[in-house]
């Protein structure tokens, strides 16, 4: 695995993990998030809150298909693990329901209220949940996509590496598909920048934690999309997980989409017939 995260020094690290100054209309697209999740949860059937864990954080919103055995898709929400909340990427619904999917977004306690490791179970917990329950919407348990952006994409990458029999004695492909999109694969670079002041990540949670280090799904397929306009550290993760996975049993395609930044990217998915929005349909075998 390539280490070039080592030849910056701390400012340089620190800025290139920094998106919130690298973009400097990011509060225009949070905003944006926001109010288009509210029109998205006035305008879709939703099922707000639904409990699929103990925690107060393990709480799926659902918008049900409109017709019984649909494609489930599951959108994980970024923040850098500490920030943000499902009812912030609620448009996503617009992107894929009308196209046939079922789309249920997912919400995870955020760190520091608890730990990494713990936040990556309550995300597998919550496909073992919706594996259970799929029926009750409209979904099709076997047939669960997985997406998310930034931190999202992270976790994306690691419930497509689960071992799910061991996890749950669910099916092996009980994923069939991702999309990740500007994410993080190697913690290692997070443990040593700005970050680490409130992830509080050792050597060992980063290294467990780091999908590059884990082993590729043994089937499936995962599309890596990232922003042309990110930073360095963001094509290199990107292209680094697409290297250490190929040649496993996943179908693994990059996606470096020009123009787009790391927030513009996740807007892709305001809208039916984006680029990014297509992608994803093709993997739900909906366009």
């Amino acid at each position: 695995m390539k280490t070039v995260y080592l030849h910056y020094d701390q400012a340089a690290l620190d800025t290139e993990y920094d998106n919130r100054k690298k973009v400097p209309n990011h509060r225009e697209w949070l905003s944006r998030y926001a109010a288009e999740s509210a029109r998205a949860r006035t305008d879709f059937e939703a099922r707000l809150d639904v409990p699929f864990g103990t925690h107060a954080g393990e709480r799926l919103d659902i918008f049900p298909a409109r017709a019984a055995g649909a494609p489930v898709h599951v959108f994980i929400h970024g923040g850098y693990w500490q920030w943000l909340d499902k009812s912030d990427f609620s448009f996503v619904a617009r992107g894929l329901q009308p196209e046939g999917a079922a789309v249920v977004v997912v919400n995870y306690a955020l760190i520091p209220t608890v730990g990494m490791d713990e936040l990556v179970r309550q995300c597998r917990a919550s496909i073992a949940w919706l594996h259970r329950h799929a029926a009750s919407f409209g979904g099709d348990p076997n047939r669960i996509y997985v997406s998310g952006h930034s931190a999202g994409g992270h976790l994306v990458a690691m419930a497509m590496s689960t071992d799910w029999q061991a996890f749950g004695g669910l099916p092996t492909d009980v994923i069939k598909a991702g999309c990740a999109i500007s994410g993080l694969y190697d913690l290692e670079p997070i443990r040593l920048c700005y970050l680490n002041d409130v992830l509080a990540l050792t050597p060992d949670a980063a290294r467990r934690n780091s999908p590059v280090l884990l082993p590729p799904p043994a089937a499936g397929s995962l599309l890596l999309a990232v922003g042309g306009d990110e930073g360095p550290e963001y094509h290199r993760q990107t292209n680094d997980l697409a290297a250490a996975w190929r040649g496993g049993g996943c179908a693994l395609e990059v996606l470096d989409m020009a123009g787009h930044d790391h927030f513009s990217i996740a807007g892709e998915l305001e809208s039916p017939v984006s680029l990014l929005a297509r992608a994803i349909q093709r993997q739900m075998g909906l366009a």
